[in-house]
C-alpha cells in the first residue's frame, strides 16, 4: 500500500488509467469480433461497412499509447484482407 500522499494520488490516477485501457481494449475486441462474425456468415458487404468504425476504434487506442502503432496497423490490415 502506498504510504505517502503523492503515492496515493498516483494510485488514484493509475486505477483511472487502467480502466480507460481496458475500455479501449474492449471496444477494439467487440469490433474486430462483430466484423468476424459477419464474414463467418458471409455477410462481406455488411462487414465492409462496419470497417470504417473499427478502423476508428483501433486508431483512437493507437494514438492513446492502448497499443502500439504497428500493432493498430497489423490488426486493420488483417481486418480488411478477411473483408475482401
Amino acid at each position: 500500500m502506498p504510504i505517502t500522499q503523492s503515492a496515493k494520488k498516483a494510485l488514484r490516477g493509475s486505477f483511472t488509467k487502467k480502466a480507460m485501457n481496458d475500455r479501449n481494449k474492449k471496444d477494439i475486441k467487440e469490433a474486430v469480433k462483430k466484423i468476424e462474425k459477419l464474414v463467418k456468415e458471409k455477410k462481406k458487404a455488411e462487414a465492409k461497412k462496419l470497417l470504417p468504425e473499427a478502423y476508428s476504434v483501433i486508431d483512437k487506442a493507437a494514438k492513446r499509447g492502448v497499443i502500439k502503432k504497428n500493432t493498430a496497423s497489423r490488426k486493420k490490415s488483417r481486418l480488411s484482407k478477411i473483408t475482401k
